[in-house]
């Protein structure tokens, strides 16, 4: 058996006793888990002493398959090491090693990997192995230095936090940034609750919702709805649209506002289709709602939060552009039909999107939670809004596929019907000073540089290996 070696070293801006805990808590893998990856995390059992134990559901292209792995070694705030019980390599040893250095944290990742049947493989199966290290460690180096950034600012005081919708998109990689940060994460949830998971039951449509008897909350963050953009708004289609996010809201906030101990803070999600289609208009938070659907949507939406504010409690309405994720949403959407190429347009091409990367999504709204002064209504989005002419070209130009022949408006009307006129057609273009005036700083402001690092199509080679 012929042992290949890997490595990656990257320094990050706090201790190494710091980076170590970090590793140690709930969520750190996932926030590791690249997003192009097709990787979930289907159990984990222990911490990082030996014992504990890690099941993932992973890909290799179309086929699926279970990598079992087991930490073997734990030297507190030093190193631990991990191995593969079950998996694709003849043999895998992951060490995860601390120390502190005059300008912070060093961490090294230190892999030996053996292929199966090597002899058979042809020469450059260790190379691809290699070249797929890099990108993944390059990703979870640069997310976690971005990650401690930030937790530096708005995580020094542990807060207990309650999410809807922690399921979907946004809520599924805010959920980890939370727990990583140290904070306590309850979440509402409409089948039976777990406890100890620290899980909620709850029924908008039933108005159903006891809070009594459960320890107070610093804040919480409702993110429910209705996914608005995924087929026709036929008139069943809307109403649930609505239903999901003005029941749910005004649940969660009449239910705030009768607690005797109240939240700091509520964020409450909105989108930036609130102005409706505003052509090139920048839009700012002091701005009335447009005459569309979604902007009736966007201010029934935000109306429903009101007794939460007339309470007392910090209310953000955070009106939310396109969130770019691989995972899901637009972004999930547009690459799954990237086979051949992508449209070079949809329509004219000159509708504005507003748009924000996944991680960067999530970091504002931590930033959110924690900024006393931040209230109202906060646009979130990338400080440059781009075409949908500029997005399909960058985004070609990213994943390196061609750009085809535009999609004409009248056929995507006939398709998708108001839906294409407002979602695919439309377009907003937001200011975002009074976010960055707060103090929020963007990890990826720039849309090229915000694919690259979301679909590991990075420049040149980053860390090296062996």
């Amino acid at each position: 058996m012929t042992d290949h070696h890997f490595s990656a070293t990257a320094l990050f801006p706090c201790s190494a006793q710091e980076l170590y805990l970090w590793h140690g808590r709930p969520g750190a893998l996932e926030r590791l888990i690249p997003p192009w990856e097709h990787t979930r995390v289907l159990s984990k059992t222990g911490g990082l002493d030996p014992g504990g134990q890690v099941v993932l559901g992973m890909h290799a292209g179309p086929v699926p398959y279970k990598w079992q792995a087991r930490h073997i070694e734990n030297l507190p705030g030093v190193m631990f090491r991990d191995i593969q019980e079950r998996g694709p390599f003849a043999r895998w040893v992951h060490t995860h090693r601390f120390a502190d250095s005059p300008k912070g944290a060093l961490l090294e990742d230190h892999i030996d990997f053996a292929l199966p049947a090597q002899p058979l493989l042809p020469g450059f199966s260790t190379t691809l192995v290699n070249r797929t290290l890099k990108r993944i460690f390059r990703y979870r180096h640069a997310t976690l230095q971005d990650d401690m950034r930030l937790h530096q600012r708005c995580s020094q005081l542990p807060l207990r936090v309650l999410i809807s919708g922690a399921s979907g998109v946004l809520g599924s990689a805010l959920h980890p940034l939370l727990t990583t940060g140290g904070h306590e994460v309850w979440t509402l949830v409409r089948r039976r609750p777990d406890r100890s998971r620290r899980e909620i039951y709850w029924n908008p449509e039933g108005g159903d919702l006891n809070l009594a008897g459960l320890p107070a909350f610093d804040g919480v963050i409702h993110l429910a709805g209705d996914n608005i953009g995924d087929g026709r708004w036929t008139p069943a289609k809307k109403q649930r649209v609505i239903d999901s996010r003005v029941l749910g809201t005004a649940l969660i906030a009449r239910a705030l506002a009768a607690m005797p101990v109240r939240p700091r803070v509520l964020l409450s999600a909105s989108a930036v289709g609130f102005y409706g289609n505003c052509l090139d208009c920048c839009m700012r938070e002091e701005d009335d709602a447009g005459p569309d659907f979604i902007s009736d949507v966007c201010s029934r939406w935000e109306h429903s939060a009101l007794p939460a504010q007339d309470a007392g409690i910090r209310t953000v309405f955070m009106r939310i552009g396109v969130v770019l994720s691989p995972r899901g949403g637009a972004l999930r959407r547009l690459l799954a039909t990237s086979a051949l190429g992508f449209p070079r347009r949809f329509g004219s091409g000159a509708q504005y999107i507003s748009w924000i990367g996944i991680n960067d999504m999530v970091a504002a709204v931590l930033h959110a939670l924690t900024c006393a002064t931040l209230t109202g209504p906060v646009n979130i989005a990338a400080p440059p809004p781009v075409t949908n002419t500029e997005l399909m070209r960058v985004l070609a130009a990213v994943v390196d596929r061609p750009l085809l022949p535009s999609i004409p408006a009248g056929l995507l009307k006939v398709l998708y019907g108001q839906m294409a006129s407002e979602v695919l057609l439309g377009g907003c273009r937001v200011a975002t000073d009074k976010l960055q005036q707060s103090g929020f700083t963007f990890r990826h402001a720039e849309l090229e540089q915000a694919l690259r690092h979301l679909l590991g199509k990075f420049k040149d080679s980053g860390q090296a290996g062996e």
